[in-house]
Formats: C-alpha cells, sequence, structure tokens
C-alpha cells in the first residue's frame, strides 16, 4: 500500500481517538491531542508494520484506553 494512504488511514483514526477522547474526558482539543500523541498506542498505530491503521477509530481507542 502507498505510504500516502497509510497516512492518511492514520490521520482518520487518529481524529477519531481524540475525538473520542475529548467527548469521553471532556477535555480540550490540546489535552487528547498531547495524551494520545504521547501514549503507546499512537506509537503503534504510527507503525506500519502493526497494520493498526487498518482498525476502526473505536478499536483504537480502546486499545488507547487498555495501554
Amino acid at each position: 500500500m502507498a505510504r500516502d494512504k497509510i497516512k492518511l488511514m492514520m490521520d482518520y483514526v487518529t481524529a477519531d481517538v481524540v475525538t473520542a477522547i475529548i467527548e469521553e474526558k471532556a477535555v480540550s482539543v490540546q489535552k487528547a491531542m498531547k495524551a494520545f500523541y504521547n501514549s503507546e498506542a499512537f506509537d503503534r498505530l504510527c507503525d506500519p508494520e502493526t497494520g493498526l491503521y487498518r482498525e476502526s477509530g473505536g478499536y483504537v481507542y480502546e486499545l488507547y484506553k487498555r495501554l
């Protein structure tokens, strides 16, 4: 798969996860982004070898909460 397409899919998943954090934790966009970007779930999402970018935002959000 092309790198551009993988990056786009990662961006969509990231947006979904950040939105879920905002809604569940009632925090600002900046705090939600910082929390996710500094998480192990984000590190895994950014590694194309994991294939996590193919999963839904909900799935990655649940992973984020568990890690």
